[in-house]
């Protein structure tokens, strides 16, 4: 790098400072100008300000949004310039519109035979699942009917050995009460 490089390097950043200062100082001063005439206007130009402002601003709104209108039926009427080009346009639209709703039949077909169809499979699912739970429950009181059946068999078989000993016992109390009444007699 050679020293005059280095000046014009210098000399160009010192230039830039002093235009980027001398922005700084116009803003500023336009700012403080801007401030002194806030502070010279009376109330009734204030009140004029805003009355003239209330004023334009809807005017100016109404008039952005025709120019917005205009615009956008500008733009759509572009294609209809000529018969001919207004009627390939027309064509294309409504094959383009026949596509999509092609398109958006057989989506909805498509997400209908889905739903149908998984709701077939839940519902073949449960049943199933009943089906087992029923039949699992069904074997379970089976199961336990037969165990009770033979529980109550099996307890009958004891009540009945007890009342037939009793009875016996009973019987050969009374054969030895009426042995002893006729030995007691004799």
């Amino acid at each position: 790098m050679t020293p005059t490089t280095t000046r014009t390097t210098s000399g160009q950043r010192a230039a830039a400072t002093r235009r980027a200062n001398a922005r700084r100082r116009s803003a500023a001063a336009k700012r403080a100008a801007a401030t002194r005439e806030l502070r010279q206007r009376t109330p009734a130009r204030r009140a004029q300000d805003l009355a003239e402002r209330s004023v334009l601003v809807p005017v100016g709104a109404a008039l952005v949004a025709r120019d917005r209108v205009i615009e956008s039926v500008t733009e759509a009427v572009k294609p209809y310039r000529s018969r001919e080009t207004a009627q390939r346009r027309i064509e294309r639209d409504l094959r383009r519109f026949e596509r999509r709703g092609t398109t958006a039949r057989n989506r909805a077909e498509r997400q209908l035979k889905r739903t149908r169809t998984r709701v077939e499979r839940e519902l073949r699912q449960r049943r199933s699942a009943v089906q087992r739970v029923l039949k699992r429950n069904r074997g379970r009181v089976e199961r336990e009917a037969r165990s009770l059946r033979r529980d109550i068999r099996r307890q009958g078989r004891i009540a009945q050995t007890r009342v037939d000993d009793a009875v016996s016992a009973g019987q050969k109390a009374v054969a030895d009460v009426q042995e002893r009444v006729v030995d007691a007699a004799s």
